[in-house]
């Protein structure tokens, strides 16, 4: 009983907006997360309308029994949980958009000997570019998702700042630093000052369907979580077999094809060492995989390119920051120095397994104050 009234509570006690009578269209992905996000928007008293992004199910062979928010199961689940609200719910055809912007992005990176991350990707060209264009058709004022992260506007600069969700360890502004003042100018995201564990609370307090249902899988345009196959049945004419070379020079293996390594792996090599061996870099001229051991695959000087910033309109001087090379780790102290359009980023301390194609973002307490892509090392 007590445990009942606890949950209560934490729903009651959400205050994030004023209440008022604007109209927010939200993306739902059939998840709890999103899902809870549009029950709160309603409670605050929004004008809530749900869309879901079709973006690649019907392209993909496999069955749609997978977890995740491609597929049609999920679809379905986002619609069903839009009925119980009580919101409207509709379905668009984002198809075409999302392989241009995201798949075809992904193949030619992993081509190119580089390592991706579609959720930026897609987060910069389709989520909220599209949502935003869905939504004022339907004469929304705003959109929402259901990020763990935080926006607020600097009354003195009057820009919008883009902060940490308070939840550590489901904290997403990593992967929304790619957001413009425009874009964060007319988001709002309603689970950024809750954890993980109320937000599941607060979908049993609702009976929300999905109030158990699982985290999808990272990628989630592919099944079982399995890229290499992937790029092997979309891009079957950029997997050529090549060298495995080590540091000395010397040709010790063949690797099955290069989008199939990334920085710091260690597994699926086919080769033995008397130590073990890791992927420390590429030689896309001589299609070669570079090996070597585990501390040749620690730095601590990279390039940033594509740049997009937040906090700041750009950098003149160096200036001391927290960088995170990957959503999985703690951004860790740098120096950032202008270096032309692009930032050269200093770590303190070398860093294990930079990998360029990936992003760095830097931050300011729990301020983003932008990112861009990983370019190369400089050992």
């Amino acid at each position: 009983m007590t445990k009942q009234v606890t949950r209560v509570n934490i729903f009651q006690d959400i205050n994030i907006f004023k209440t008022m009578s604007k109209k927010v269209v939200i993306g739902m992905s059939g998840g709890v997360d999103s899902s809870v996000s549009a029950a709160i928007l309603k409670k605050e008293g929004y004008n809530v309308i749900g869309i879901t992004m079709q973006i690649w199910v019907a392209r993909e062979s496999t069955p749609n029994t997978v977890n995740t928010c491609c597929s049609l199961a999920s679809i379905e689940e986002a619609r069903r949980i839009a009925g119980e609200i009580g919101i409207p719910h509709h379905i668009i055809d984002m198809r075409d958009i999302f392989i241009e912007n995201v798949i075809d992005n992904f193949c030619n990176e992993y081509s190119s000997g580089r390592t991706p991350n579609p959720c930026i990707r897609c987060n910069q060209f389709v989520k909220f570019d599209y949502l935003w264009e869905k939504a004022k058709e339907l004469g929304a004022d705003l959109i929402a998702t259901g990020h763990y992260a935080r926006i607020e506007k600097n009354q003195i600069t009057g820009k919008y700042l883009l902060e940490k969700g308070i939840d550590e360890n489901k904290d997403q502004s990593y992967v929304l630093y790619v957001l413009t003042q425009e874009q964060l100018s007319h988001t709002i995201f309603p689970l950024g000052n809750l954890r993980k564990e109320e937000t599941r609370q607060i979908a049993e307090v609702l009976n929300l369907s999905v109030s158990k249902k699982p985290e999808s899988q990272e990628i989630c345009f592919i099944p079982e979580d399995n890229y290499p196959k992937f790029l092997r049945n979309v891009v079957p004419e950029r997997i050529v077999p090549g060298p495995i070379i080590d540091k000395e020079c010397r040709v010790i293996g063949q690797h099955k094809g290069l989008p199939f390594y990334t920085i710091g792996q260690r597994k699926g090599l086919g080769i033995s060492h008397k130590k073990p061996l890791y992927v420390a870099s590429m030689d896309i001229k001589r299609n070669a995989l570079i090996v070597g051991e585990k501390e040749d695959c620690y730095s601590k000087e990279f390039l940033v390119k594509d740049l997009n910033w937040i906090a700041l309109d750009n950098i003149r001087e160096d200036h001391r920051v927290k960088v995170k090379i990957r959503s999985t780790m703690m951004e860790e102290d740098a120096v950032i120095s202008p270096k032309n359009n692009n930032v050269y980023v200093k770590f303190d301390k070398p860093q294990w397994a930079i990998t360029p194609g990936q992003s760095a973002v830097f931050y300011e307490n729990d301020v983003v104050l932008g990112g861009g892509i990983i370019s190369a090392n400089v050992r």
